[in-house]
C-alpha cells in the first residue's frame, strides 16, 4: 500500500542493518503506488495555464498507430465556444507532435439557438497564422477576425508524431515474450497528468472537461479497448489486415482521461454479478497476456466486490457500462493508470492477494473521474480523501488485510517528524506524504466525531448534485464544504466551528498538538490544556506555544469502557483559551482514555496518578477491554513523552509491564521503536547493560510465542513481528540468537574461495560483528577488501551492507580503531572517499562508535587534517560525526576540550562543533533527569540473577552477552 512512514522504515532499517542506521525514513501501511503522483501533481501547481476566452465542447479523434514502425498519425476536430471575445485559439501540444499551418482549418458553427440559428449560416473562419509558443507547450491560432461571446466553431488539425518507447507516457509501445520466445507487440496511453498533448492537440488542463469520440485503426486479431464501448467496426479502405474501431462518445471528461490500449490480450469475466445500480449492471472484464489470465482468475470476482461495495457507499455507478481492467506486461510506471472505464495495473499488482491496492484505484472511477479536481493544487485532496475511502472499504471487504497497521504506522511517522526542531529539514520531498497523511486522518477523525453516517451522506451529495448540476470539477474545500452542511444538519458540529477552518488548521501546519489531561482529585475537576508536541531538544518555550488547533475530545472511563461512543466531550478551540476545566466525568479511583483509537493526530499526557491507575489496569484481567489501538496508543505516547522529557521515565517504563502478557502485534510495533530511540539515547551510559537485560526480559516470552520457525501461509504480521522480535534480542545479546548467527557465520569462514560469494544471510552479520571474536570481525574485513570489483555475480551493495555492519555494529572499540586506521590513515585504494564518509556517518549511530571515533580524531588530529587537507567535506563530516551525538556530561567534557585545545584550527568545521556543543547540553540535561530513575526502575524489575551477570560483564573488558546463560 502506501507512502512513505519513518516508524516503519525504522522498523525496516532496523531488521536490514542489525540498527546500524541512524536515520528512519517514511513509508505508509508498506509501498504504496498512487493513482496521484503528488510530487509531478506539486511541481506542476504553478504551470501556465491556458487563456480562459475559449473552451473546448467536445473532441472527435481519428488516431492511425502504425505499431511496427512506432509512429502514429490522427486528425482531431474540435468542438469549442467562446466565453469572452478573442481572435486567437490556444491549445497545448507537445513541441514533438508535428502540425503544419495547412492542416489547421477553423470552421464557424451554427447557434444552437434556435431563433439565432436561423439568420446564420455554417462558414469558415480564415486562420491568419500559426505559432508554437518559445516556452510553454502552446500552439497558438490566430484568426482574421474576432470572434464574440457565444460564438462557437470547429478546429479541424491533421497531426502525427512517434509512439513513446523508453517511458510510460502519451501513447507509448511496447512488447512482452511468450513461453515460446514469439514476441508480442501493443500500444496504449498514459495520459495523466498532463500528456494528452503529446498524442494530439488538446486543452489539456482537467477543468476543460468535453465530451470525446475516439476512432481508431488496428490490425486483425488485435483488440481495441477505450473507455466506452466499440460502437461500431469496419474494414480500412484499401487496408485488408487492419480496421478501424469507432468508439460510443463518452461523458464529459478531462484530456488525461482518455484511455486506449490495442493489444493481443484476452479476458475473463466474474462468475458474480455487478450489483444494479442507476438501472445498469457494470460489465467488467479483466484483460492480460493469454499465458497470464490464469494467475488473474480471482481478480474478477474481487472487483465485482469492490465495485459493490462502492456503488453502495456512493449510493452511484460509475456512469459508464462497462470496466475493463488491464494487466499490463513490462509497464515501467510506478503509478497504474485508473482512467474512466479503463485501468492499467503491472501484473503484479492485480494479481496480489489483498484488497488495498485494487480498491484505491477502482474509487477514482467515483471521486476523479466522475468528479475530477479543478487543478492540480486540488488533486492532492482527492488523493487523501480516496486514501481514506480505500481504507475504509479494504475494513469492510477484508478486515484482516491491514493487520493493525493504519492508521497507526502513518500517525506514528507523523508524531516523529513534526516533533522534530525542523520538520522535513532532512528529506524535503516526504511534506507531501506527510500532507496527504494528516488530510486522509482528518476524513477519519470526522468520521469519528460527527459518525459514519454523516461523512457519507455528505460524500454522496457531494458526488450527485455536481453531476446533476453539470458542474464535474471540485475544489479542495468543497467536500469540507459537503461534510460541514451534513454535520450542521445532523447537529453534531459544535456552535462557531467549521470544518473547512479545522481541516486548514491542521493540513497546513507542520506541527501537531500535545494535549495534557490534569485531574484534581480534591475539587473533581478535570483540565484540558493544549501546546505544540516537540519530541527532539532543545524545546523552545515559544515554539511551545506557537499554534494551537480545534481539537475533539473524545473520552472513556474505567467505569464505562465503551470505545463506540465516540461524540467529543467538549472541543479545545484554537481561538479560545488554551486551557479548559470541566467536572471530572468519572470517579477519583477510575482512570479516562482521552483520544481513544487515535481518533484525532495528537498524544495525550496524563497526571501521576491517572498514568498509574492505567498501568495497574493494563497487568489485569480485563486488559482486553481497551482495544488493541487504544492499548498501542497509551504505550506509544507515554515512551514518546518520556523520550520527550514530558513525562517520567519510569511512569513510563510501567506502561510496558503489560507486555508480558500481550499477544497483540499491533501493541507490539511501539515497543520496537521504543527500544530503539531509548536504546540510542542511554547507550554507553551505566545504564545500558541493564536495559539490554530488561529488553531481553520483555522479548523472550513473545519470541517463543511467535517461534522461531516460520510457518507455511502464516499471516505477514506474525512473520514481521518475528522478524523485529529476534533481531532486537540479537541486538540485545540474546545468546541462542547470537549462537545461531556465529554457525551461520562459520560456514563462511571455513568456505574455500571467501569472496567468491556470501552464503550468510545479512540478518546474522550484526550479532557475530557485535558479540562475537576479532577473528570473525577480521575475516569480514577482508572480505571488504578483497571484494572482487566488475564481478557480474557480486553487487556492490553486498560490500557497502558489510562494511556498514563492520563499523556500526562493534562494542568493542578496538575493532572500530583497527578499522578507521586501516581506512582513513592507510593506503589502502580498496577504500574510497564515499567508504570513509560512510564509515564516519555509520559509526553516529552507536555509542561505541561515535566515542572510538571522537577519540580517533583526537589522538591522530595532526594526520587526519593532512589527510583531508583538500577534502573538506571529508574533514567537516568527521568532526560532524564524532561530536554531534553525546548526550552527557562527561561527553560534553570530552567535545568542549577538544574545542578548546584545537581553538583555532576547526577551520570549515568550527560552527559544526559550536552547535554540537549546544545540542549536548540540552542532551545531558535528559541524561542527568533521566537516567538515575531508569536505573532504579530496573534494579527493582530485574531479576537478581540479571544484575549479577550484568556486574560480572562489566568486570570484563571483553563485551560478551550478560545472557549467554540463557
Amino acid at each position: 500500500m502506501r507512502r512513505n512512514t519513518v516508524f516503519a522504515t525504522v522498523l525496516a532499517t532496523v531488521l536490514i542493518l542489525g540498527m546500524v542506521e541512524a536515520r528512519p525514513k517514511k513509508v505508509h501501511q508498506g509501498v504504496k503506488k498512487r493513482s496521484v503522483d503528488l510530487n509531478e501533481v506539486y511541481s506542476m501547481i504553478g504551470q501556465s495555464r491556458l487563456p480562459k476566452e475559449i473552451r473546448p465542447l467536445s473532441y472527435y479523434l481519428e488516431l492511425q498507430p502504425f505499431i511496427k514502425e512506432g509512429t502514429f498519425k490522427g486528425r482531431v476536430k474540435i468542438g469549442i465556444t467562446w466565453v469572452d471575445t478573442t481572435d486567437r485559439i490556444t491549445l497545448n501540444v507537445h513541441p514533438n507532435l508535428q502540425i503544419s499551418h495547412s492542416d489547421v482549418r477553423v470552421t464557424q458553427l451554427a447557434p444552437s439557438k434556435p431563433e439565432e440559428a436561423k439568420n446564420s449560416s455554417i462558414h469558415g473562419v480564415n486562420v491568419a497564422r500559426t505559432e508554437r509558443h518559445a516556452k510553454r507547450p502552446w500552439y497558438i491560432i490566430h484568426l482574421e477576425q474576432m470572434l464574440k461571446a457565444g460564438s462557437s466553431c470547429e478546429v479541424d488539425i491533421t497531426f502525427s508524431g512517434n509512439m513513446t518507447v523508453n517511458a510510460t507516457e502519451g501513447l507509448f509501445r511496447n512488447r512482452y515474450t511468450d513461453s515460446s520466445g514469439q514476441q508480442h507487440l501493443f500500444v496504449a496511453t498514459y495520459l495523466r497528468p498532463n500528456h494528452a498533448h503529446k498524442l494530439f492537440p488538446c486543452f489539456d488542463e482537467p477543468a476543460y472537461k468535453a465530451t470525446f469520440q475516439l476512432s481508431v485503426t488496428r490490425p486483425k486479431g488485435y483488440t481495441a479497448r477505450s473507455n466506452t464501448r466499440v460502437r461500431k467496426t469496419e474494414e480500412a479502405p484499401g487496408d485488408s489486415d487492419t480496421v478501424w474501431d469507432h468508439f460510443e462518445v463518452t461523458p464529459e471528461m478531462s484530456s488525461y482521461q482518455l484511455a486506449l490500449v490495442i493489444s493481443d490480450f484476452e479476458s475473463i469475466k466474474p462468475s458474480i454479478p455487478v450489483n444494479e445500480k442507476d438501472g445498469t449492471n457494470l460489465d467488467i472484464n479483466i484483460w492480460s497476456r493469454k499465458e497470464y489470465l490464469e494467475t488473474l482468475k480471482a481478480v474478477p470476482d474481487k472487483i465485482v466486490a469492490i465495485v459493490n461495495y462502492y456503488q453502495e457507499y456512493f449510493n452511484c455507478s460509475i456512469i459508464l457500462p462497462k470496466l475493463d481492467i488491464m494487466a499490463i506486461p513490462m509497464y515501467s510506471t510506478s503509478k497504474p493508470s485508473d482512467s474512466w472505464g479503463l485501468i492499467f495495473f503491472k501484473e503484479s499488482e492485480l494479481s496480489n492477494d489483498g484488497f488495498w491496492h485494487i480498491a484505491h484505484e477502482i474509487v477514482f472511477q467515483w471521486i476523479g473521474q466522475l468528479r475530477t479536481p479543478f487543478w492540480w493544487s486540488d488533486a492532492p485532496l482527492n488523493e487523501a480523501l480516496n486514501s481514506y475511502l480505500t481504507s475504509m472499504a479494504t475494513l469492510e471487504i477484508s478486515p484482516d488485510e491491514l493487520e493493525g497497521k493504519w492508521p497507526m504506522n502513518a500517525l506514528y511517522s507523523l508524531y516523529y517528524e513534526f516533533g522534530k526542531r525542523f520538520p522535513f529539514s532532512r528529506v524535503n520531498g516526504i511534506r507531501q506524504d506527510a500532507t496527504a497523511s494528516k488530510t486522509e486522518l482528518i476524513f477519519r477523525m470526522f468520521n469519528y466525531t460527527l459518525g459514519k453516517d454523516v461523512v457519507q451522506r455528505s460524500v454522496r451529495k457531494f458526488i450527485r448534485d455536481q453531476w446533476e448540476e453539470n458542474s464535474k470539477t471540485f475544489f479542495a474545500d468543497d467536500i469540507f464544504t459537503y461534510l460541514n452542511n451534513a454535520a450542521n444538519e445532523s447537529g453534531k458540529l459544535m456552535e462557531g466551528l467549521t470544518l473547512n477552518d479545522i481541516a486548514a488548521t491542521w493540513i497546513t501546519r507542520d506541527r501537531l498538538p500535545l494535549v495534557t489531561v490534569t485531574r484534581d482529585y480534591e475539587t473533581g475537576n478535570v483540565t484540558f490544556s493544549q501546546e505544540v508536541y516537540l519530541r527532539d531538544r532543545p524545546q523552545d518555550p515559544v515554539e511551545r506555544g506557537k499554534y494551537s488547533w480545534d481539537i475533539p475530545i473524545v473520552m472513556v472511563t474505567q467505569d464505562k469502557l465503551d470505545f463506540s461512543e465516540t461524540t467529543p466531550k467538549l472541543w479545545l478551540s484554537k481561538d479560545g483559551d488554551r486551557q479548559v476545566t470541566i467536572k471530572d466525568v468519572t470517579k477519583e479511583d477510575s482512570f479516562i482514555i482521552v483520544n481513544p483509537e487515535e481518533i484525532g493526530m495528537f498524544p495525550v499526557n496524563y497526571d501521576s496518578c491517572n498514568w498509574k491507575m492505567l498501568a495497574e489496569f493494563l497487568q489485569g484481567p480485563e486488559r482486553e477491554k481497551i482495544p488493541v489501538l487504544s492499548r498501542a496508543k497509551l504505550l506509544h505516547d507515554a515512551w514518546n513523552l518520556a523520550y520527550a522529557g514530558d513525562l517520567c521515565a519510569a511512569v513510563a517504563l510501567n506502561m510496558t509491564l503489560f507486555m508480558k502478557n500481550e499477544k497483540s502485534h499491533v501493541v507490539w510495533e511501539p515497543v520496537f521503536a521504543m527500544i530503539y530511540h531509548i536504546g540510542r539515547q542511554i547507550e554507553g551510559s551505566y545504564v545500558y547493560l541493564k536495559f539490554e537485560a530488561y529488553v531481553r526480559t520483555l522479548l523472550k516470552p513473545i519470541y517463543q510465542i511467535v517461534g522461531e520457525t516460520p510457518q507455511q501461509g502464516e499471516p505477514s504480521w506474525k512473520t514481521h513481528l518475528r522478524g523485529l522480535t529476534k533481531n532486537f534480542l540479537c541486538r540485545a545479546g540474546y545468546e541462542p540468537c547470537v549462537q545461531e548467527a556465529r554457525e551461520q557465520y562459520k560456514k563462511w569462514m571455513v568456505n574455500e574461495e571467501p569472496d567468491a560469494g556470501n552464503p550468510v544471510a545479512n540478518e546474522f552479520l550484526c550479532p557475530v560483528f557485535k558479540w562475537g571474536t576479532n577473528d570473525e570481525w577480521e575475516f569480514g574485513l577482508k572480505r571488504v577488501i578483497n571484494f572482487p570489483q566488475n564481478c557480474l555475480e557480486r553487487k556492490q551493495y553486498e560490500r557497502t551492507y558489510l562494511l556498514k555492519t563492520l563499523a556500526g555494529c562493534p562494542k568493542d572499540a578496538s575493532k572500530i580503531e583497527k578499522l578507521l586506521v586501516e581506512t582513513v590513515l592507510g593506503t589502502n585504494s580498496n577504500f574510497t572517499d564515499a567508504d570513509i564518509h560512510l564509515i564516519f556517518s555509520t559509526l553516529t549511530g552507536s555509542a561505541t562508535g561515535y566515542t572510538t571515533l571522537f577519540n580517533f580524531l583526537a589522538d591522530y588530529w595532526d594526520m587526519i587534517k593532512l589527510k583531508f587537507k583538500d577534502k573538506k567535506h571529508l574533514w567537516d563530516g568527521i568532526v560532524n560525526s564524532a561530536t554531534s551525538s553525546f548526550n552527557t556530561q562527561e561527553g560534553y567534557d570530552m567535545v568542549s576540550e577538544l574545542y578548546v585545545s584545537r581553538q583555532g584550527e576547526f577551520e570549515t568545521a568550527d560552527t559544526i562543533i559550536e552547535k554540537a556543543l549546544k545540542s549536548i547540553q540540552e542532551e545531558t540535561q535528559w541524561s542527568e533527569k533521566n537516567l538515575p530513575v531508569i536505573d532504579a526502575w530496573l534494579k527493582e524489575h530485574l531479576p537478581k540473577e540479571d544484575l549479577d551477570a550484568i556486574e560480572a560483564a562489566n568486570a570484563t573488558t571483553t563485551p560478551t552477552p550478560p545472557a549467554l546463560a540463557g
